[in-house]
């Protein structure tokens, strides 16, 4: 016999990333007030990028030193201008932009306890740009829980 469960709350908020350059920008504090925004209290939130030349992931956020390994790492594996690419309509960064966003994934999904994300004590959310010049990039925070 199952019993019956309150319906879940469901809450959608969004914000902006101004990227300056290829690298890493921190959204953890933004991915926590649109959590907090949602009053969900324990849940999950999905976290997704509305773009194919940037990611998201949870990484390492004390020592930044992992951070440029990572970058230093992809640069090395799909090198920009790489003759193999034949999509380069945005420059020679582009198609190796698509590449490092399919292998490091556009969304991330993370447990929420007592209203904020439930992250371990050296993790953070970030944003990682792939292309060399200055976007702006949306993120969409979809928050399910009570």
């Amino acid at each position: 016999m199952s019993h019956a469960q309150p319906a879940p709350h469901v809450a959608q908020n969004g914000f902006v990333v101004h990227t300056r350059e290829r690298g890493f920008c921190d959204i953890t504090s933004k991915v926590a007030e649109a959590i907090a925004a949602s009053h969900v209290q324990t849940g999950i939130a999905n976290v997704f990028t509305l773009h194919t030349s940037c990611s998201l992931l949870i990484c390492e956020n004390a020592d930044p030193t992992v951070r440029s390994d990572l970058e230093r790492w992809f640069a090395r594996a799909v090198r920009d201008g790489d003759p193999l690419f034949e999509h380069d309509a945005e420059g020679p960064d582009d198609m190796p932009a698509h590449v490092r966003a399919i292998l490091t994934g556009v969304s991330l999904t993370v447990p929420v306890h007592g209203g904020k994300p439930q992250l371990g004590t050296w993790q953070g959310i970030y944003l990682w740009e792939h292309r060399r010049e200055p976007h702006q990039r949306r993120v969409s925070v979809t928050v399910l829980g009570h």
